[in-house]
């Protein structure tokens, strides 16, 4: 006998990482039921609450604040004041302060899992979510009506139905694939190290970004002085990388990024991954939209995939704040993020592809490039407003 119809719910938001949970948090004065469906054994350890460095766009730390996420956090964000910018091998550098353009701060930095816990617990105290957790979706079937969803749950088999179905499921998207959303992809040929490191000299506010033809290399500030570490290096040398001894990671480190902070003192737990950008064709379906990294997967240069995903969670709950939830909100939702998507991604692949060539051309334009931005500050003032998240308006902030 086929499961019985558990429950219906206005939004179904499968995903509950850090773009599904923004999502639900922003969703609560709408007035609509929101169902929120994670895969995680449990509440606190959904997918993306890992040891990842992120570094948000002030927009985006602003609006974490509007969430009342912000306040949950066990540390306060650490301020980026500064932008270095520089490529082995170039001429120039550009040296980017916030204090220029005035402003505090470009950005900050926090853990991905600091995030994601206090995502969690600002989750746990809204009226109109309920969350499935752990859930695992099934199937998904659409109709006339809107989607259908199979829960295979810890008490057994339900359905949920919804009027919208968010896929916020990461980069493999279950949703996407069953809504026959098609992708396109493009391996970078790049493994992705991450950890935390302390050197001679504290962080004093600046991120560092140094490009290279073996990937890019950059140090966020921390908490206590300390150092997020990011590291590209080529996917055939990535297991002997891996293998390093945390001292001799420490001196491979040393060697490509320079003494910019004097000497690599210790670095703690390594973790990895390929880079690959994954690009879904479309953003809507009858009853169905992706954001976050089902909508697409890119490059990290720039520090831009979460901060353009938790726009895209803006735009959908602006949307609905302004103009509630109706047939046209998917579609309505796929136009208000055209601009925006395509210029993230325009920057985001194009500066990977860029810093990444070694020709002399290439280099003789990069090293202008750097020059420039660092001896006339109005040139850079684009680039700013985009570091800034001031990119791609969504109608959130009017409805607060």
């Amino acid at each position: 006998m086929a499961p019985e119809v558990s429950e219906n719910v206005d939004i179904a938001i499968v995903g509950g990482g850090l773009v599904g949970s923004s999502l639900a948090c922003a969703l609560e004065r709408s007035g609509l039921s929101v169902a929120l469906i994670e895969a995680a054994e449990t509440p606190e350890a959904p997918s993306g609450f890992d040891q990842r460095k992120l570094a948000l766009a002030q927009r985006s730390i602003d609006a974490l604040g509007r969430l009342g996420v912000l306040p949950l956090l066990q540390a306060p964000p650490t301020p980026i004041r500064r932008i270095h910018v520089s490529r082995a091998g170039d001429f120039g550098r550009a040296l980017l302060d916030a204090a220029e353009f005035g402003h505090p701060a470009f950005g900050a930095v926090v853990l991905a899992q600091d995030l994601g816990l206090a995502l969690a617990k600002r989750v746990q105290s809204l009226k109109r979510t309920r969350r499935f957790c752990p859930a695992r979706v099934t199937a998904c079937r659409f109709d006339t009506d809107g989607a259908h969803l199979s829960l295979d749950l810890p008490d057994g088999a339900r359905i949920l139905s919804a009027r919208l179905v968010v896929a916020a499921d990461g980069t493999d998207s279950f949703i996407r694939h069953a809504a026959g959303i098609a992708t396109r992809s493009h391996d970078y040929g790049q493994t992705l190290f991450v950890c935390s490191l302390r050197a001679e000299k504290a962080n004093d506010g600046t991120a560092y970004e140094r490009f290279s033809g073996q990937g890019p290399v950059a140090l966020l500030p921390m908490a206590e002085g300390a150092y997020g570490a990011i590291c590209g290096v080529a996917s055939a040398d990535a297991p002997g990388i891996a293998a390093l001894e945390d001292a001799d990671y420490a001196a491979y480190f040393q060697n490509r990024f320079g003494w910019r902070v004097g000497k690599i003192q210790a670095t703690g737990k390594r973790t990895f991954y390929p880079l690959k950008q994954v690009l879904a064709e479309r953003l809507h379906a009858p009853h169905a939209v992706l954001m976050g990294n089902a909508a697409q997967t890119i490059h990290p240069i720039g520090a831009q995939g979460f901060n353009l995903g938790f726009r895209d969670a803006l735009s959908l709950a602006g949307l609905v704040l302004n103009d509630g939830l109706n047939p046209g909100t998917a579609e309505a939702y796929a136009a208000s993020r055209q601009e925006d998507r395509a210029r993230t991604l325009a920057f985001s692949d194009g500066l990977a592809r860029l810093t990444a060539n070694p020709g002399l051309p290439m280099h003789l334009l990069r090293s202008l490039a750097l020059g420039a931005l660092g001896a006339a500050p109005d040139m850079a003032a684009g680039l700013v407003s985009g570091a800034m998240g001031y990119r791609g308006a969504t109608r959130f902030e009017e409805a607060l």
